[in-house]
């Protein structure tokens, strides 16, 4: 069996995010980056499967920058057999859609049995690109998955509703994409990162798989405008002399939130 992995290079959740105001993209530069770990999350499913089932292969996958190399190198430290690195220059500030697109064309070119991502990237945000890709590859799709079962000829999971929680189920070749529920992924060790130099890492560009970024016939988003949020301004201080409920109670009404 082929799982293939998607990660992604963000900016670390506990430095500081901003985005430029030229470009109307992340500001990668402002903070360290990281592997995303809801991606390590998925990653681990598939290892943790591959564990326990001789002759699984596990792929990790990235649309990123070519800088964001060593960070998908930590995915074959941490146990997959190989790496696909999608890099060029145009799809810097590729939206939704376009990186759907160009994962699909690079998933159709690798092959693959199962499909296994986080459903929500800490950067972005999105939460629909696992459906996104399900549909361009024209299989099934589950996702938002608290728990994952992976057999030779399908795969199924529990979801969380508001009120109940759903098994679903579907046949390989599939997509899937799981919460925080999951596991933590493993550390690297030494040995993992010694072997990760041996792996094979493939580098693919937008001409390798076909795909144009600039095709008039695609849907592509554009920011159109863009400014800094306003500071904070200072709050109301209330005194109690005896009468801070009244006060209270006054800048409730007045701000419409009684």
């Amino acid at each position: 069996m082929k799982i293939v992995v998607l990660v992604k290079e963000v900016p670390d959740t506990y430095g500081d995010r901003k985005l430029s105001l030229e470009t109307g993209l992340a500001d990668r530069g402002a903070s360290e980056t990281v592997l995303d770990e809801i991606g390590e999350r998925a990653l681990e499913v598939a290892l943790s499967y591959a564990d326990k089932n001789a002759g699984t292969e596990v792929v990790v996958l990235s649309m990123s920058p070519e800088s964001a190399a060593a960070t998908v190198r930590k995915g074959l430290a941490m146990g997959a057999a190989s790496a696909v690195h999608i890099v060029d220059e145009a799809l810097l500030g590729a939206d939704l859609g376009l990186t759907a697109e160009v994962l699909a064309a690079a998933l159709k070119r690798i092959g693959f049995d199962l499909v296994i991502g986080g459903n929500l990237s800490t950067d972005g945000s999105g939460g629909v690109l696992p459906a996104m890709l399900a549909e361009l590859l024209d299989v099934p799709a589950a996702t938002a998955l608290s728990a994952v079962e992976i057999t030779e000829t399908g795969v199924s999971g529990i979801r969380g509703s508001d009120g109940a929680s759903i098994r679903v189920s579907a046949p390989l070749p599939a997509v899937v994409s799981i919460t925080e529920a999951l596991p933590d992924a493993r550390f690297p060790n030494f040995k993992g990162i010694m072997a990760a130099k041996k792996k094979p890492f493939e580098t693919l560009s937008l001409a390798d798989l076909g795909v144009e970024a600039d095709d008039p016939d695609a849907a592509r988003s554009i920011v159109i405008g863009l400014s800094e949020k306003p500071p904070r301004a200072a709050g109301v201080k209330i005194v109690d002399e005896g009468d801070a409920g009244e006060q209270l109670a006054d800048f409730l009404i007045q701000n419409r939130l009684a």
